[in-house]
């Protein structure tokens, strides 16, 4: 469980790269309301560091958070201390009775778990959709082909005041995947210290995936972001309800 999101990655992504999570629960916040969804259990599939169960669990939210990263599990049970949270595959994990389930981050899209393909996902979906009690949500997003042109790399740098943050990102079009090499540096003591980490993407159109989760059972509606938080390009925000 250790190979990605180890110690170092985890710290920066909850420290550096908190907008996506904190600017999303607003939004997440008002589909809720918006199904009559006022209280009781949320699973949050991939919940990373705990940023939107933190926001969820102030709005009177009961919070099962799942993640694959014990580091980030480990600051999630720091920062939110009344949610329950697990390290476990999101593919593999049992799904619990509840009202709404959400996965931010293009969670769904990592190829972290060996078994992650679409059949998968079209059973994951099925598993969701047989826990969300009638009226439940499921609240996601994905990421779709067309995030970096092809036989290009695109590089980003960040940095914070203990941390510096090297991405490179490549996309094979023919395979629909997406490679992220990230370097990170953390300064521990004197030094910095340095960690790799490489994450592979299966990217989805969203016309296919609607289609999936209409024949699942679900009524679904595509977004560009959460409410007033617009996503970035090739970027789609799902709401997926279960009917009464």
């Amino acid at each position: 469980m250790e190979e990605w999101y180890k110690e170092d990655l985890a710290y920066i992504h909850d420290v550096g790269h908190s907008d996506y999570a904190l600017k999303s629960a607003p939004g997440i916040l008002k589909i809720l309301a918006q199904n009559n969804i006022q209280d009781g259990l949320v699973v949050d599939l991939g919940c990373g560091s705990g940023l939107s169960a933190l926001e969820l669990v102030k709005a009177n939210f009961q919070i099962l958070g799942v993640d694959i990263s014990e580091s980030l599990i480990t600051i999630a049970r720091t920062k939110v201390p009344s949610a329950e949270f697990r390290v476990d595959s999101l593919f593999k994990i049992d799904i619990p009775s509840c009202n709404a389930v959400i996965s931010i981050g293009e969670c769904l899209n990592y190829l972290f778990d060996g078994d992650n393909n679409l059949q998968i996902l079209i059973q994951l979906f099925e598993r969701i959709y047989n826990a969300l009690v009638p009226g439940g949500v499921f609240v996601f997003d994905i990421a779709e082909p067309g995030q970096v042109i092809e036989d290009k790399k695109i590089r980003s740098f960040n940095e914070g005041k203990d941390w510096i943050v090297l991405v490179e990102k490549e996309e094979d079009q023919e395979k629909l995947l997406l490679s992220r090499r990230i370097i990170t540096l953390r300064k521990v003591g004197e030094y910095y210290r340095r960690n790799d980490e490489l994450h592979y993407l299966k990217l989805y159109k969203a016309a296919d995936i609607t289609e999936k989760l209409r024949q699942v059972g679900f009524i679904v509606e595509n977004m560009s972001g959460y409410s007033d938080y617009k996503l970035p390009h090739a970027h789609v925000v799902f709401v997926a309800r279960k009917s009464m």
